[in-house]
């Protein structure tokens, strides 16, 4: 068996490991944010759980910093008070970034973690099997329940030689993403293996596992070696180390090669993370800001590599250069080993430890200027600036570039190559992060709820029989930044569903929220999208907002994984188009007809779909588990588990 197949086979408790089938797996560790964490608190106490039952849950504050008013703080208060009363861990703001310091604090080889944060696979870096899911799954996998997905492929990917001067980790999953684009990984488990590992710290891995996500892929899996021994070492819980690796015979679906030595800095131009192209192809190209941090670079060397390359050295008068530092704990070491100084000298702008600027919130670029950001994407809006260039690119590039004033290429600095190591005994910060009280201690806890946070909507059951206008019409690769933006004007709403409905859409189409709002109480309405619908961010605001607004159906040629469940989950159909062509057919503002609707669903046929309007008939297909389903009839996932709990 290969270490993606054992991970999962020791946690299988529903279902065949054969790929498409669904599966339940058993979660010993969740994830939550403060930009999800809030609906999960949330369903949490909707669904009246008195204690989480997962060997760790964990709460990190590292999205939503900015506190230009009381909404941010509240959610934070409130986010404080449900881990005292449901018994979770408590990261506060400026601790770091959840993914860095999960890595650092609870990792464990061997175990599962389920993320309300599309980029929870980084943990796969140290042999872990860590998927990102909605909010409502994460909650009630708090609440003991297993996660359900579809049986993947495992895609192996095998790594030799090793990386030239001036190549980084970064550039790996670059490669990546320029052979195979943002579908390449959909339905698949990306597991490396092969001798380059040997070259490869916890941290690299951490780089590559965290944007597998943006290869749509279901997860990314490393062994657990004598690297990730050593990892867990320097963080004093050597004792958590178990040896995982695949077995000599072992056999995936899809193989493929990478030779290390080949490899060149890339980088991703505006606006996906599968436009990639090698950086000597860009290089002379004006550009504003250079940006160093966030869960997609967040280790020491990322940071340290950039010092020592402007250390001694000004970064060009035109260039914001932005240092985001991932934790608390790589701040203090940078402090004292002198990189921190290295970098304000040299003119860098140190922001708080967290995600920041990776999802909008401060540090938008400058108008229609390029920005080189060592993030993990580059969605149109995502950085703030609702006509942003993003580029994503390594550290060695946006230093190198920092200082030149325009794209360069690391490998022309007239330098050698700065070589670091992560220290063997770093400084290590435990003290912040606040543990769970004991459960007869946190019954007697009250939850803190500001004026920001609002009581979850009431879903209705799917009707049998819907006829509903298109009231919008998206392209191919429509991501959740777009659907439900980030951002500081936005993001402080995420505790209150009406306030923030009014954003919905935002980045495509300003008119949506009232023109959805106009139709609602006569049945809804409809979205159809393009292929891989709803890619990116696990935010599941970007399903339960325009079901708010009385979304029912999205009609796609695909969609990706997280949003797909996330709407089911919260009773909106989503189905593709068994002849994509009709997609050119149908328009904004078409009526769409189905009748008997709950039989065509069960019956796992195609479902017949009149365009009233076109006077034409199509069929799409629901590829539904039969739990979802229920599910689905029921109205979505917290009915579901409410009528399940009535039936006991």
């Amino acid at each position: 068996m290969n270490v993606a197949k054992k991970l999962i086979a020791s946690h299988l408790v529903e279902g065949e490991m054969i790929p498409g089938q669904e599966i339940g797996i058993r979660i010993d560790q969740t994830l939550t944010q403060d930009a999800t964490g809030t609906l999960v608190m949330l369903e949490i106490e909707a669904m009246e759980l008195d204690r989480v039952k997962t060997e760790i849950s964990a709460q990190y504050v590292d999205h939503n910093l900015i506190q230009e008013d009381h909404k941010n703080p509240d959610d934070h208060l409130f986010l404080h008070s449900a881990c005292r009363r449901f018994g979770l861990w408590y990261s506060g703001p400026g601790n770091g970034v959840s993914h860095r310091v999960h890595q650092e604090r609870f990792g464990r080889p061997g175990k599962t973690l389920l993320g309300a944060d599309s980029h929870t696979p980084a943990a796969g870096a140290i042999g872990m099997l860590a998927i990102g899911a909605g909010g409502l799954e994460v909650a009630l996998a708090m609440a003991g329940q297993p996660f359900y997905v579809k049986m993947p492929e495992i895609w192996g990917i095998k790594l030799f030689g090793e990386l030239p001067d001036w190549v980084s980790a970064k550039d790996i999953i670059l490669e990546m993403l320029r052979r195979h684009d943002v579908h390449g990984g959909v339905g698949r488990i990306v597991e490396y293996y092969g001798p380059g590992l040997k070259s490869l710290s916890a941290m690299d891995r951490h780089v590559i596992a965290n944007m597998g996500a943006e290869l749509g892929a279901t997860t990314t899996v490393f062994p657990s070696d004598e690297e990730v021994r050593r990892f867990l070492r320097s963080q004093g819980r050597e004792g958590d180390w178990i040896e995982l690796s695949a077995d000599e015979d072992a056999e995936y679906d899809i193989y493929e090669e990478i030779d290390l030595s080949k490899i060149e800095p890339l980088i991703a131009m505006p606006s996906s993370p599968g436009n990639v192209v090698p950086v000597r192809d860009v290089a002379g190209q004006e550009f504003y800001q250079a940006y160093i941090g966030s869960s997609a670079n967040p280790g020491y060397r990322d940071f340290a590599i950039a010092a020592e390359i402007v250390k001694g050295k000004r970064v060009h008068h035109r260039i914001s250069f932005d240092v985001n530092p991932t934790s608390r704990q790589i701040l203090e070491n940078f402090v004292r080993d002198g990189h921190l100084l290295s970098l304000i000298h040299a003119g860098a702008r140190i922001h708080q430890a967290g995600c920041n600027g990776c999802i909008g919130m401060g540090q938008a670029p400058a108008t229609d200027k390029l920005s080189l950001r060592t993030v993990p994407r580059n969605f149109p809006g995502r950085s703030g600036t609702r006509e942003d260039k993003v580029c994503l690119v390594s550290p060695e590039t946006a230093a190198a570039s920092a200082l030149a004033g325009v794209i360069t290429d690391p490998r022309e600095l007239d330098m050698a190559y700065p070589k670091i190591s992560d220290p063997e005994r770093p400084i290590l910060n435990t003290e912040m992060l606040i543990p769970p009280l004991p459960p007869q201690e946190a019954c007697e806890v009250k939850l803190e709820k500001g004026p920001n946070v609002a009581a979850l909507p009431a879903l209705e059951a799917l009707p049998d029989g819907l006829e509903l206008p298109v009231v919008l019409k998206a392209k191919d690769d429509i991501s959740t930044d777009e659907i439900m933006p980030a951002g500081a004007r936005v993001l402080p709403y995420r505790s209150n569903i009406p306030k923030i409905s009014e954003f919905a859409f935002d980045m495509v189409d300003e008119t949506y929220p009232r023109r959805a709002m106009q139709v609602r109480d006569a049945g809804g309405h409809a979205v159809v999208g393009g292929l891989n619908y709803g890619q990116g961010s696990s935010r599941e605001h970007a399903a339960l907002v325009p079901r708010y607004l009385g979304l029912r159906v999205v009609i796609a040629k695909s969609f990706a994984r997280i949003h797909w469940q996330n709407l089911v989950n919260f009773g909106v159909l989503p189905v593709t188009l068994e002849d994509e062509s009709e997609y050119d057919r149908i328009e904004q503002g078409d009526m769409l007809k189905v009748v008997d609707l709950h039989r065509q669903i069960r019956a796992g046929g195609p479902i017949r779909v009149e365009n009233r309007t076109k006077n034409r008939t199509f069929t799409v297909k629901a590829d539904l588990s039969g739990r979802q389903i229920d599910v689905l009839l029921a109205g979505g996932l917290i009915n579901w588990v409410k009528e399940r709990v009535r039936g006991i």
